[in-house]
């Protein structure tokens, strides 16, 4: 069937109503443009682009601008150190000036140099709402006056994991909802790291469904999402960390099918042409020894049965592949226009191949190399950022006239500041952006040929599937509730009314690996509620309207003030002494019919020679396999594992990302000895307090190349110390962080040990904790935690 670029839609009630609206080309709504392959419809009259700006914006931004009812929208960054911070900047389009900004200070992440906007915004165009994701993962909403509507800690509310690279990519619009991804670690079954996609309330950021399309990725991806319409189902098509070409159901999140690509993570988002999904990267391959290559797979023409119920994601075989290129490119996205795929390799080479013959064209060496910047293709020419010139820290834009035969260079211009991202094109102009400045310039005049902003087609309702709820995912707090807003769907996603009446059950997927369960239950009024003396935990609830039925899960997360000592875990658990196999103390009781069978108990000479443990919380986020409650000294305490090495390092969530004002204080000891030490510490309100044991040292940092302070303070190996935290905002915005820490049962110094301000003091984050188990050789210990309000 004739595949339909889909980019954004009406909502729901609209769609049915009204069917196809076909908007202006004159915004440029998504970093992709209008067809989703960096490809304008206009066309003009005059061309009169002369490679002189009409005028730069002096910013900074690694990204795309976008442009809607007069306005650029772009993500950027300004400062140096601890004053760095990464901005959403509205200019007016005609003139350049700075409408409104605002800014967001890094946190928590593991962005390396001055790696920031990496992404770019996207506008509906329904409401005209602006969504962004930063480098720390904060997932947000502004209206075109820049007021904040929502905003989601990704990294805090699901466990999103920042990378050195920095990239975040763009969100998706797809009806009502509108989609993000990344490497998430949450918990319970999406506990495991995985490339997952998110979809929220487009107007309330009230969570919809999580998807998990792929498996253990081996890098990140900051791919975009593109959709068609297909069978009736809107289906977006991306590239994820696990190396995958996936497929799913844009309005329920379902996989549909997947296709091994290479071993890393595939940065480059894919492009549809006429059935085939083509996308790049600059990884190693499954059959070959290449690093790098651009392939074309054909998406299947019906429904995959699914796979086994371990992994019942349908994989499709290496005969989808239809044809492939050697070609290495890190992250730059194909174009297409005119029959031609226009792909820039890392080695700064411009391809183009017939993708409908699998012929390579023709290419033209353009620069020395190239990383995230792709071309974008307007009235008969192409213009190709590239990162710069040779020698030097100056980015090109090239105007380049193709052909079957050849590539000509029209104009070769010489940019300040290094070339990221791709061109947008709105009203006779192209924007680019570099590391220095955000260019503006003329293509012509007398501009035509607007282009179709697809949205999604009218679709007749078919008959009720299953029930949607959202928010899918909750956080509550003992005495408090949650409502949700529950709508039937069918089969295909689309949804068919409201529903009022459903019946909620506690609920365990058969699949799951524990058997656990919320401590909450549904009142008369449709609520989730925890009652007052509800305990820490997390699971699912099952609601049933008739025949469907839908699942939201949740966790109980204790409020300030809250203790947590260990002493109430037990010890059931033991790591065999091969290092790596677990098994249950006690045998558990026999899985109901269709559940993953009961694990084996172990013997009494395993249990006798291996390391006897009790996971921690279930509702922290990043906790398992990252921490064990293990008896010591005739208690229990909080010890980082050492195995996998992998998870050396954890940073784990054990609050709510609203948290703010308070003081957190722990007793937290280092194993080793004087030569080879460990580190240990808290999180407080985005703040890292950590104990350093081999440079003796107290450290407050943020990120550790924004903001790092720290103070000598001797650190003994297996010695408890007591570590005590707060972080103090005033009204203009700066804080300062206090930590200190003195031996476990001395008494508390009156002078805080290490006090660092902060003119962009984060004002709220969830506390947690922190361990770095160096190589995986020595452990640390946490035990006594105590989070108390400074009010």
């Amino acid at each position: 069937m004739k595949s339909l670029p889909v980019r954004s839609f009406l909502p729901f009630a609209a769609v049915l109503g009204l069917g196809l609206l076909p908007a202006a080309a004159d915004n440029w709504y998504s970093w992709r443009g209008p067809t989703q392959d960096g490809r304008s419809a206009e066309k003009y009259g005059k061309y009169t682009f002369s490679g002189k700006p009409l005028w730069t914006y002096d910013i900074a931004s690694r990204g795309e601008p976008v442009v809607a009812n007069g306005r650029i929208y772009l993500f950027g960054y300004h400062g140096e150190g601890s004053e760095l911070v990464e901005t959403m900047s509205c200019l007016d389009e005609k003139t350049g000036k700075l409408l409104w900004e605002k800014t967001f200070a890094d946190f928590l992440s593991d962005n390396a140099y001055t790696r920031y906007a990496i992404g770019a915004p996207t506008i509906d165009q329904d409401t005209g709402l602006i969504y962004l994701l930063t480098t720390p993962g904060e997932f947000l909403c502004f209206d075109p006056d820049g007021n904040v509507k929502f905003r989601i800690s990704m990294m805090e509310a699901y466990g999103r994991l920042s990378f050195p690279n920095g990239r975040t990519g763009a969100p998706v619009i797809v009806g009502d909802l509108v989609i993000v991804r990344g490497i998430t670690a949450n918990w319970g079954g999406d506990g495991p790291a995985r490339d997952r996609f998110y979809a929220f309330q487009k107007e309330t950021g009230a969570l919809v469904w999580a998807s998990t399309p792929g498996v253990q990725p081996n890098d990140s991806s900051f791919s975009t999402g593109i959709i068609e319409m297909r069978d009736g189902v809107p289906v977006m098509y991306a590239t994820t960390g696990c190396a995958h070409y996936v497929a799913i159901n844009a309005l329920t999140g379902k996989p549909l099918w997947r296709w091994t690509g290479g071993k890393g993570g595939i940065n480059s988002s894919a492009l549809l042409v006429d059935g085939l999904l083509i996308s790049a990267h600059d990884k190693e391959n499954l059959d070959s020894t290449e690093t790098g290559r651009m392939a074309a797979v054909r998406i299947p023409d019906k429904a995959l049965p699914p796979g086994p119920p371990e992994d019942p994601v349908p994989v499709l075989d290496a005969k989808a592949e239809v044809w492939r290129f050697p070609y290495s490119a890190e992250t730059s996205t194909p174009s297409y226009a005119d029959g031609m795929v226009f792909q820039i390799v890392t080695s700064g080479v411009l391809y183009a191949v017939d993708p409908k013959e699998g012929k390579e064209l023709w290419s033209v060496k353009l620069g020395p190399g190239n990383l995230h910047s792709s071309p974008t293709w307007v009235d008969g020419l192409l213009y190709v950022p590239i990162l710069n010139d040779t020698a030097s820290e100056d980015g090109l834009l090239y105007v380049i006239k193709p052909t079957k035969e050849k590539g000509e260079i029209l104009h070769r211009i010489k940019l300040e500041g290094f070339a990221f991202g791709a061109p947008a094109v709105a009203n006779g102009k192209l924007y680019v952006t570099t590391t220095k400045h955000l260019y503006c310039f003329e293509l012509g005049t007398d501009v035509t040929g607007k282009g179709d902003w697809f949205r999604l087609p009218k679709s007749q309702v078919g008959p009720v599937a299953s029930l949607q709820a959202m928010p899918q995912e909750v956080i509550l707090y003992p005495g408090k509730s949650q409502g949700f807003s529950v709508r039937s769907i069918d089969a295909k996603g689309y949804p068919v009314g409201p529903v009022t009446d459903a019946k909620w059950e506690s609920f365990i997927p058969p699949t799951a690996k524990v058997r656990a369960t919320l401590d909450a239950a549904f009142n008369e009024k449709g609520e989730l509620a925890a009652g007052a003396q509800a305990k820490t935990s997390a699971g699912a609830f099952k609601g049933t309207a008739g025949t469907a039925f839908g699942i939201v899960r949740g966790r109980v997360m204790p409020d300030i003030p809250f203790t947590q000592d260990f002493e109430k875990f037990e010890i059931n658990q033991v790591t065999l002494a091969d290092g790596t196999t677990v098994k249950p103390l006690v045998a558990p009781p026999a899985a109901p019919a269709g559940a993953a069978p009961a694990p084996m108990a172990a013997t009494a000479e395993e249990a006798a020679a291996g390391t006897k443990f009790a996971y921690p919380p279930l509702p922290w986020i990043g906790g398992r396999f990252k921490w064990e409650v293990r008896d010591m000294d005739g208690g229990k305490v909080l010890v980082k594992t050492l195995a996998p090495v992998f998870f050396q390092r954890a940073m784990t969530f054990i609050g709510s990302p609203e948290m703010k004002n308070y003081t957190m204080q722990a007793d937290v000891m280092t194993d080793g000895n004087r030569r080879m030490k460990s580190e240990v510490g808290v999180i407080n309100q985005r703040y890292l307090i950590t104990l350093k044991g081999n440079s003796n040292e107290i450290e407050v940092s943020s990120n550790q190349e924004r903001l790092k302070v720290a103070a000598p303070f001797t650190i003994a190996a297996k010695q408890w110390y007591t570590l005590k935290t707060r972080v103090d905002v005033k009204e203009d915005g700066s804080g300062v962080i206090r930590g200190k820490a003195w031996v476990k049962g001395e008494p508390e110094p009156d002078k805080w040990t290490i006090e660092v301000p902060h003119s962009h003091a984060h004002r709220q984050g969830s506390p947690g904790l922190f361990g770095f188990a160096l190589q995986g050789k020595q452990p640390v210990y946490v035990d006594n935690v105590k989070v108390t309000s400074n009010d």
